[in-house]
């Protein structure tokens, strides 16, 4: 249980593992789909390739396009790209890393759906039963009449008559299979390879100090939209309850009840009010709401909080009669 809440956790630390955890998720989904998929060759020359192909090649063009779809890289890169330059300038940097982390993690999925079609084989036997040499394997039934390149395109169904009794369909299978899978272990072993080789081979290329200064602000990126839309959520929020108030407020008749007013009533609803517009930001009209969205868009804020980071803070200084100090948070 404990590890199943580390993982949770994990997941649920930032945008790039939710973005990792949807891509594993979409990898196993694709097994699941292939394993539950009722694959049934057409056992016909001139349709058997073509639906083999259609059956390796649709199926991953779909799960990347999902991946590209449910990656929060692609909402911001595209945001950072298509944006106007404003007060911030652009990065490049930023652009292509994002979309090299939405690329990665979306092709997962597909290669996981390739690599398990060449690895079972069956995908493989169907689109070229009909290109093996029938001469390398004997027992070729053709007491049917049949033209050869029909008996072998027939290999990949096992159920027909032809083949009753038969071990020839059973020996051209195997033969297709262990190149179907000489393939999937081929392109699988490339990619580890591949991978392993960018992994030693980047920090001689690459300047480590560029890289943590473009993994920062492509953080940095996810990080300030989400801030700005939780923030805008909260205004919405706040907005939509002072406007129904204040109907209710201007549909409620006039009346005049005396009554003692305590003062830390009054009080309290001071510091209600001010708490509700700090929350405001002072933003209190739909022409306020749209040019500041407008703002946001057009002319985004320079990289630069000095000026909120260095305001002035009241401190407080507790001393006796004697002028001892007492507590100070200076």
């Amino acid at each position: 249980m404990e590890r199943l809440k580390l993982v949770l956790q994990y997941f649920q630390s930032n945008s790039e593992s939710i973005s990792n955890g949807i891509c594993i998720i979409l990898a196993l989904v694709s097994v699941k789909l292939y394993t539950s998929f009722d694959f049934n060759c057409p056992c016909l020359p001139q349709y058997n390739k073509l639906y083999s192909l259609g059956v390796m090649i649709v199926p991953p063009i779909i799960l990347f396009f999902l991946g590209v779809l449910v990656n929060r890289h692609t909402g911001v890169m595209m945001d950072e790209w298509m944006r106007p330059t404003g007060n911030r300038s652009k990065n490049p940097a930023v652009v292509k890393y994002l979309f090299s982390a939405m690329l990665q993690r979306a092709l997962l999925a597909p290669m996981v759906w390739i690599l398990v079609t060449l690895l079972d084989g069956k995908i493989f036997i169907c689109a070229f039963s009909g290109s093996v040499d029938p001469a390398l394997f004997s027992g070729l039934p053709n007491s049917t009449g049949l033209e050869v390149i029909k008996i072998m395109a027939k290999v990949p169904c096992k159920e027909d008559v032809i083949f009753r009794n038969s071990s020839f369909r059973k020996a051209v299978s195997r033969y297709i299979r262990c190149y179907s899978q000489a393939v999937g272990w081929s392109i699988l072993l490339l990619l580890i390879v591949l991978g392993a080789m960018g992994r030693l081979i980047k920090p001689y290329f690459d300047d480590h100090a560029t890289g943590l200064q473009t993994r920062y602000w492509s953080n940095y990126l996810d990080v300030e939209q989400k801030l700005f839309d939780e923030t805008c959520v909260l205004h919405a929020r706040d907005f939509a309850r002072k406007c129904v108030v204040q109907f209710f407020e201007d549909m409620r008749e006039d009346s005049i009840l005396r009554l003692p007013h305590p003062p830390f009533i009054s009080n309290f609803q001071d510091e209600w009010e001010d708490e509700e517009e700090e929350r405001l930001h002072g933003v209190t009209k739909q022409e306020q709401v749209d040019q500041l969205l407008n703002k946001w868009y057009y002319s985004k804020p320079e990289l630069d909080v000095t000026r909120i980071a260095h305001r002035p803070r009241t401190c407080v200084t507790w001393k006796d009669r004697d002028g001892r100090t007492l507590y100070s948070d200076v």
